[in-house]
């Protein structure tokens, strides 16, 4: 599948799937007053692309080859991270108002590159600021089912900053089972987030997204960004960096061989890579 393919759709991410991202962002504080139904439990469902969003929402972020950087990073007033992520393409399923099923049908790499604002009042402030400011892989690959034994349980997720012809580990290279939720857990959590998260905190009405978006027959859902390595931690974006993200079958590729393929810019037609050139407008 090929990302030019993808249409009638919202974005949505999953907010504290990985133990110990939230509070390597700068983001924990945001979620004390959640409740979850178990201390692992993500946070919220957030949104990134709502089509017939009258505001920032409705701008379709997504980019397969750059991130353009918002106005406030270049001067410095705003920093910009990578995050590392799994990315599920879905058909929705609805009785009524009501999600009552999500089946994922692909997945890939991808960018839910944010903006660090600590008192930003939504978390969906921080993730689209405009074309270009979030990354999808060019090609997804086929999943069969979302059960264990599926195409994506021998997957890693592997992040690197490139700078300056210097290849930096950004993420902790992860295996995707490592997610706190996965399988049908995470899919359950989700139609619960879907039918009944409330505009409450940090988190939106999702339901209500869902009928301004005329109910989209897809959703694409990011499932959790990784832990930062200590690079990945103090660095943030700037001009001239390629942001790259990669997933990959464990049993074929080590992390070695990966870091090989980045620099020749070739990889195997069972991985899903995403390298965007950071830029400014």
């Amino acid at each position: 599948m090929q990302i030019t393919e993808l249409s009638n759709f919202i974005g949505l991410g999953v907010a504290g799937n990985f133990a110990g991202h939230l509070e390597q962002a700068g983001e924990a504080a945001d979620f004390v007053a959640v409740k979850v139904a178990d201390k692992v439990a993500p946070k919220a469902l957030f949104p990134f692309y709502v089509p017939g969003h009258p505001g920032q929402l409705g701008v379709f972020p997504l980019s397969g080859e750059a991130i353009f950087l918002p106005e406030a990073a270049v001067s410095g007033d705003e920093k910009v991270q990578i995050e590392p992520e799994v990315a599920l393409w879905c058909e929705l399923a609805y009785d009524g108002e009501q999600v009552v099923a999500i089946h994922p049908k692909a997945f890939g790499a991808y960018n839910d590159c944010s903006i660090r604002r600590p008192n930003a009042r939504k978390i969906s402030e921080k993730k689209n600021w405009g074309e270009e400011s979030k990354g999808l892989a060019a090609t997804l690959l086929p999943l069969s089912h979302f059960a264990p034994g599926c195409e994506l349980d021998d997957y890693r997720i592997a992040c690197y900053l490139e700078r300056d012809g210097e290849l930096h580990p950004y993420g902790v290279d992860s295996a995707a089972v490592d997610y706190s939720y996965f399988h049908q857990q995470l899919l359950d959590w989700a139609i619960d987030k879907f039918n009944h998260q409330q505009d409450e905190g940090p988190a939106e009405h999702i339901q209500g997204l869902l009928a301004q978006a005329g109910r989209p027959a897809h959703a694409l859902i990011s499932i959790g960004a990784t832990r930062y390595t200590p690079f990945g931690e103090t660095h943030f974006l700037a001009p001239g960096d390629t942001a790259c993200v990669v997933v990959y079958p464990a049993s074929r590729y080590g992390e070695a061989d990966i870091r090989e393929a980045i620099r020749a810019r070739t990889f195997g037609p069972d991985v899903s890579a995403l390298l965007q050139a950071v830029r400014v407008r």
